[in-house]
């Protein structure tokens, strides 16, 4: 690994920041630990050893600074955590806009619920890379699914409508340019190199991308005519979505379209999207509220056992021998499913964060080491024939197909002495080096909060629902090549396109599709029936959870962990930066974390005191226990009630369920604090402001 002087002096591009040396720019492994030594831990003592890239930009002087880069003399720098979204300055971090960072950290609650403390090196010199022994649960698989939509199905949409936009020539400028430019490197054998020129110039100079594909809202393009088209939603609430719903805070709207996206899947996906997630469920007991009501995931096979008996089917469920193998065999492979989601997901980021970095990673290192793979094809193209092309690719199909006894014994002797070489070889070793997924970005930037003791405050929460207004748009978010206009379109019918229809959302595909949808003949029957069972199992749950008081004081371990889990309607969740409330063993209390001592702690205390003196770094309070920062080795989101008690907990009060943290220091002691209203800030913070290298699971 590079010393700190290594990694803080003058880069080639003349950045005085960490990830920019010559070695840097180019495809190379930083390190060739995981062969030569795959077993050899390396612990830091202190964050200025620099663990990792991601602590070593967290730690650097910049330039451009935001109010969170400020040096402060304060143990911990309150900077807006329980102010509303206007009230918070900006920037929090140079070079970032509010919103950019809030929808980061917002995804990252929503991505990373289970770290724990990985002591070798890390691949790519970045932390939090996803364990290879991840654990599956239908929770993860819904995040991973919705991740992949927000990232690779709307990265393929625009580019279907840039494609669209192109074909339709409606923009007759900017296609007789593309066109004009094909037919004449076709005729003169020089399609290959100026496809590849094109990729490079995209790469290396980023006004490039708006010049030859000037943006536009995904909603507002029409993917079969490549012109001007109503949102789904009714309205261009937002630029970014495909159905340009309204949000109140950037990146909403396309989080809301990713939950609805996956829970249209079938009964796998069904089943998953109730959030089972029996890794964070408590154990069930006699009389606790997961026996008290149905199994929801039950709904789905029940309701297809009914179907085929209906169809005629003669064989009964028991006797069905095919019914237990299947189910297996399915879920076995959901894990291996989902890790190869997580993977296509972390690397579509990796590629979107490389050609457009993030502060505080280096502008132009990644950009470079790209183009730099890609000038050689350049070159080549130039001297190779498609005559030269097509033999070159008959030949390499050909070996690969008759030359298994050559690539087995190369195989075999490169496993012999290169042992896990493969690791090597990874896109995030070498092309993708340094370059960080979202939530590595994520954690770089709260590490550089917790760096100078001013902890990144939370997204803002915002109750009320978006307005139904058209967004103001931009040149940024819509413009054309050219002095043509945008989409070819006069202003009167993007305003038309823009402004709300409310019958918009409701329009189908058809008539059929309309008569399957339409459930308006039933509805007030309906509502009328899950209204009566929304009474009926409001007061089953108001008596199981009066209950729990009573077997909380007989000693029942699980009663006292969902103490307090369901807040009252008006509760407050002031918390935070520096303390936050929550239960341990049923007790009320406060954790906090103190930095100004000597050994930074997280402790939990029942003294009162912390919230009306507002300090917890005194030596009058007397903690139930106490964790050194630098001693945790795992950190878990866990839940007081089952999944099937808090989505029915949920629904039936209306309120939000609070849920807990598991933290296990490197002895093995356990630690749990219950009825967290802020769990996912406690859990940030403390991942945040060690010297730890995490891995994800």
């Amino acid at each position: 690994m590079s010393t700190d002087d290594e990694r803080k002096r003058e880069g080639p591009l003349g950045e005085n920041i960490p990830g920019t040396k010559l070695t840097d720019v180019l495809p190379i492994p930083p390190t060739m630990q995981p062969v030569s030594e795959p077993e050899k831990h390396e612990k830091a003592n202190d964050i200025g050893e620099e663990p990792t890239l991601s602590h070593a930009l967290a730690t650097t002087d910049y330039e451009e600074k935001g109010l969170a880069q400020q040096k402060h003399e304060e143990e911990v720098v309150d900077l807006g955590w329980n102010e509303k979204k206007h009230e918070i300055p900006a920037p929090l971090v140079g070079g970032l806009d509010n919103e950019d960072l809030w929808l980061l950290i917002r995804r990252f609650d929503k991505q990373i619920y289970h770290v724990k403390e990985i002591p070798t090196v890390v691949p790519g010199d970045l932390d939090l890379n996803i364990a290879d022994d991840e654990e599956f649960s239908p929770d993860k698989l819904r995040s991973n699914t919705e991740r992949f939509y927000m990232t690779v199905v709307v990265g393929l949409l625009a580019a279907v409508k840039h494609v669209a936009r192109l074909r339709s020539w409606r923009e007759t400028q900017r296609t007789s340019c593309f066109c004009a430019a094909y037919f004449i490197a076709w005729a003169l054998d020089l399609l290959v190199p100026l496809l590849t020129l094109i990729l490079v110039s995209l790469i290396v100079y980023p006004r490039s991308r708006g010049v030859l594909f000037p943006p536009a809202p995904l909603a507002l393009v029409d993917t079969k005519t490549g012109g001007v088209q109503k949102p789904k939603a009714g309205v261009l609430g937002s630029t970014e979505s495909p159905t340009g719903a309204p949000q109140n805070l950037k990146g909403e709207a396309v989080e809301q379209e990713a939950s609805n996206f996956f829970n249209s899947f079938t009964s796998v996906v069904v089943t998953s999207a109730t959030g089972k997630h029996p890794q964070a469920s408590p154990s069930a007991e006699e009389g606790s509220p997961d026996n008290a009501v149905p199994d929801p995931t039950g709904i789905t096979v029940a309701a297809a056992e009914a179907k085929d008996v209906a169809a005629g089917s003669k064989g009964s469920p028991e006797h069905d021998k095919t019914k237990v193998p299947v189910e297996t065999a399915m879920w076995t492979k959901m894990r291996p499913i989902m890790h190869g989601i997580a993977d296509v997901s972390d690397t579509w980021e990796r590629f979107a964060n490389a050609l457009s970095p993030t502060s505080p990673f280096p502008r132009d290192v990644y950009r470079l080491r790209l183009a730099a793979l890609i000038v050689p094809l350049f070159l080549i193209s130039l001297f190779v024939t498609s005559y030269m092309f097509m033999k070159g690719m008959t030949f390499g199909a050909g070996f690969g197909f008759f030359g298994d006894p050559v690539i087995a014994r190369g195989l075999k002797w490169l496993n012999l002495a290169f042992p896990r070489w493969q690791k090597l070889l990874e896109l995030r070793n070498t092309v993708l080096k340094g370059v960080p997924t979202n939530a590595q970005l994520a954690l770089t930037l709260l590490r550089i909060g917790e760096a100078n003791k001013a902890p990144l405050p939370p997204p803002p929460r915002i109750s009320e629902p978006p307005p139904e207004r058209p967004t103001e748009v931009t040149d940024a978010e819509l413009r054309a090549t050219g002095a043509e206009p945008p989409l070819n379109a006069t202003e009167e019918e993007l305003r038309n396109a823009m402004e709300h229809d409310p019958q918009m959302a409701y329009e189908t595909g058809g008539s059929d599709i309309d008569a399957a949808k339409d459930s308006s003949k039933n509805s007030k029957r309906g509502s009328r029936i899950i209204g009566f069972f929304k009474g009926t199992t409001k007061g089953a749950v108001k008596a199981v959870i009066g209950t729990d008081h009573a077997r909380a004081k007989t000693g029942s371990h699980h009663a006292r962990n969902r103490l307090g889990a369901v807040p009252r309607p008006n509760a407050s969740r002031v918390s935070g930066p520096i303390d936050f409330k929550g239960r341990c063993n049923g007790k009320k209390g406060h954790v906090y974390i103190t930095t100004k001592s000597t050994i930074p702690a997280v402790s939990f205390s029942t003294d009162e005191t912390i919230e009306k003196i507002g300090s917890a770094d005194r030596e009058d309070l007397h903690p139930l226990w106490t964790v050194a920062i630098n001693d945790i080795a795992e950190i878990k989101k866990v839940g007081g009630y089952g999944w099937k008690a808090k989505m029915v907990v949920g629904w039936s009060l209306g309120r939000e369920v609070a849920d807990g943290l598991e933290i296990t220091d490197r002895m093995g002691n356990v630690r749990r604090v219950m009825a967290l209203p802020m769990r996912d800030e406690l859990f940030n913070r403390l991942v945040a402001i060690g010297i730890h290298k995490w891995e994800a699971w």
